[in-house]
């Protein structure tokens, strides 16, 4: 039975898909399978960004850090939940749980952040482009990553602090895959209301600003191209794209950090499902979205991975020769 294991009553453990360890192996499967494909694709593409000197602009290293948020956000969260998946007796200490909740939605916000400047930096680009250099140059970028730093570091670390200072004088079981910051609060003992208050001004902070500034960037890019008669089903669809993905992404984050405040009532086992979307939706379309849909990354992909394979090619030619010619003299 799940519930008959044995824990360190100081500890936390989770319980999510409470199902026969079999059942949880085949949720378990998918999870790190998708997990394996984000890595890849992530990886492959912050690589491309890295080794391709033409990208190296502003808004490809912002793709870049982009991924880059991506991968630690998967790295923080998935391995713990696939192990709480396969091993019910999986527990963690209250430093581990806060520390993971911190990294959690720290970059969780500084990818909303980084989705904001890459909003603004296309609405710059292409409703201001002779005033581009000047508004966009390396004072902006220090500029916007101590910005990044100091909101989602602050507001975060009020967060954690808030919800570290509670007593756990009830149960200690989190009803997540991962330490989720309402998931940890509603176990605390005593007063909770600044906890609680805390994660409505966190969406506030984020959502209710960066949502309405992408919209309108992205809306009178739009305006601008319709105005220039360029390729408007081109801008539509690719505007449309983003804003449906950053809708979904924010709608999702949105409702799984405050199901509990606005007593949506929803199911504990859709609550955790939607914390891995939550995670993994990003992760896994960004790559594709901001990636490969774009000519100049796709042209980075060729000449990177083509170079590759012919210095690959051209070692094992070498190697090769090296392996006849030996046979020759032996012989």
């Amino acid at each position: 039975n799940y519930h008959e294991w044995n824990w360190d009553v100081s500890d936390f453990r989770f319980l999510a898909f409470p199902f026969p360890l079999w059942q949880r192996g085949l949720i378990a499967l998918p999870l790190a399978s998708v997990f394996g494909l984000v890595l890849l694709a992530n990886c492959g593409l912050l690589l491309v960004v890295i080794r391709v000197r033409a990208l190296w602009c502003p808004m490809y290293i912002l793709v870049g850090a982009l991924c880059l948020v991506d991968l630690l956000s998967v790295l923080v969260i998935i391995p713990n939940a696939v192990l709480v998946l396969l091993n019910p007796a999986h527990s963690i200490s209250l430093a581990e749980c806060l520390t993971q909740m911190f990294l959690t939605h720290f970059l969780s916000s500084l990818a909303s952040t980084l989705l904001l400047a890459m909003a603004l930096d296309r609405y710059v680009a292409i409703c201001h482009p002779l005033r581009y250099r000047q508004l966009v140059n390396r004072s902006s970028f220090l500029a916007l990553s101590l910005f990044m730093l100091l909101r989602s570091g602050s507001v975060m670390a009020v967060l954690v602090a808030l919800a570290g200072s509670l007593d756990f004088c009830g149960s200690r079981v989190i009803e997540h895959l991962y330490c989720d910051h309402m998931a940890l609060v509603q176990l605390g003992c005593g007063d909770t209301g600044p906890s609680r208050g805390a994660g409505v001004a966190v969406i506030v902070c984020f959502v209710g600003l960066d949502i309405p500034l992408i919209t309108l960037s992205y809306l009178q890019i739009l305006v601008v191209v319709h105005q220039a008669g360029e390729d408007r089903w081109k801008a539509l669809h690719t505007c449309g794209t983003h804003l449906i993905v950053l809708l979904v992404f924010y709608l999702v984050g949105t409702v799984a950090f405050l199901s509990n405040n606005l007593h949506l009532g929803l199911p504990t086992d859709l609550n955790t499902l939607m914390g891995l979307v939550y995670i993994l939706l990003p992760a896994t379309v960004n790559p594709i979205i901001y990636g490969v849909r774009t000519a100049e990354i796709r042209q980075g992909f060729s000449r990177v991975f083509s170079k590759s394979s012919r210095i690959w090619s051209r070692k094992q030619g070498v190697s090769g020769l090296k392996v006849s010619r030996a046979a020759s003299e032996n012989h």
